[in-house]
């Protein structure tokens, strides 16, 4: 085991309760400070893959362990927007501070007030402390969402695909806030991600799945179009895929 592993999967299965294979032999391990980009079509497991490392569901086979830290004290995660739920009757800092326990609060201390004001002032969203959820654009939400997983400055950040549902600029703040809490405060990324072109030029790892693992590796070298093209091509017959990026 690598000193800085903060996070091991040795031969993880996971199956539906109809016995499908959803992830099959999955063993990879990250390193503190890595940004690992999440890439594979709908369906490859990329979603449960997040479930198993929050716990949210257990592996049919297979270990997953943190040699580091304590998994519940230390992760962040931030969902699709477009799972959010913009209706819940709270405001911004109320779920800011949700993060800090886990729960709703019926009452914010001033310290807790204190802590939402400061991370979300760090993303440039402190104008948004009052305001009601459901006012919220997809860009602000995601915004918030990522303002509640950080404020505990967690060693693991998870981000299902941050970019999707919000405009291109909110879609460039929000990719700056990432890079930052990479580069600067060396927080440990795991991003799922369709844009393979920001995945190559972001990210130090690419991980790129279809229920079993295509390739993990640097973006070089994961993303190649015949891997692009295994981890794509429908098994019944094969697409001729050329990747094309700018590098």
């Amino acid at each position: 085991m690598n000193l800085d592993n903060i996070l091991i999967f040795n031969d993880v299965s996971f199956y539906s309760s109809t016995n499908t294979t959803i992830l099959e032999n999955l063993s990879f391990s990250l390193n503190a400070g890595d940004f690992v980009a999440i890439v594979g079509p709908n369906g490859a497991g990329k979603t449960t893959l997040f479930k198993l490392i929050l716990g949210m569901l257990k592996p049919n086979k297979g270990t997953i362990t943190f040699p580091l830290f304590d998994k519940s004290k230390s992760i962040g995660y931030v969902p699709q927007v477009k799972t959010l739920d913009k209706n819940f009757p709270a405001t911004v800092l109320e779920l800011v501070c949700s993060g800090i326990t886990n729960s709703w609060n019926f009452f914010i201390n001033k310290s807790m007030k204190q802590q939402a004001l400061e991370v979300l002032e760090s993303i440039d969203a402190k104008n948004l402390a009052l305001k009601p959820l459901a006012k919220l654009s997809g860009g602000e939400l995601q915004r918030v969402y990522l303002a509640r997983a950080i404020i505990r400055k967690p060693r693991l950040l998870l981000l299902d695909e941050p970019s999707t549902g919000i405009d291109f600029v909110c879609e460039n703040e929000i990719e700056k806030i990432i890079l930052e809490l990479n580069n600067v405060h060396n927080t440990t990324i795991m991003m799922i991600t369709h844009d393979i072109s920001s995945a190559y030029h972001h990210s130090n790892k690419v991980l790129l799945l279809n229920k079993s693992i295509i390739a993990y590796n640097t973006p070089k070298e994961s993303l190649t179009d015949n891997n692009i093209m295994l981890a794509y091509s429908n098994h019944n017959h094969s697409h001729n895929i050329k990747v094309g990026l700018k590098l």
